[in-house]
């Protein structure tokens, strides 16, 4: 059975980082497009960063760009977020899903086939 597991939320104040995990079990996911989304209270969820198979292509959120860096490694099936400088604004749950539609873009929640249950991350001003 396919499952997504992410670790390495927190909390840390603005200014700081935190890296995030995902670990996929169930499958081989390299030739998977993943991705980052996370989702604040009240609000929908929203894109942050995607990786095409074998991390050949990446994406990210404008709200993030030269903030946050998605890694992938094959051999492990993981995913990662590193996320420096953060905000505020950053606070929300975030999750990692897999998708086998590698094409096109990233940010449509709807391609992803399989999510995790989430991490929270939380920053203080």
């Amino acid at each position: 059975q396919e499952r997504l597991v992410e670790s390495g939320g927190g909390w840390v104040q603005a200014g700081g980082s935190l890296r995030l995990s995902c670990a996929a079990s169930g499958r081989t996911f390299s030739s998977y497009a993943m991705a980052w989304f996370r989702q604040a209270p009240g609000k929908e969820h929203e894109f942050v960063a995607g990786s095409g198979q074998r991390g050949w292509r990446t994406d990210y959120a404008d709200s993030v760009k030269g903030r946050f860096t998605i890694s992938r490694d094959g051999a492990k099936n993981t995913i990662g977020l590193q996320m420096d400088n953060l905000k505020p604004e950053d606070t929300a749950v975030y999750y990692c899903a897999a998708t086998p539609m590698y094409s096109g873009s990233y940010s449509d929640v709807n391609k992803y086939l399989y999510w995790g249950q989430g991490t929270q991350v939380t920053v203080s001003s």
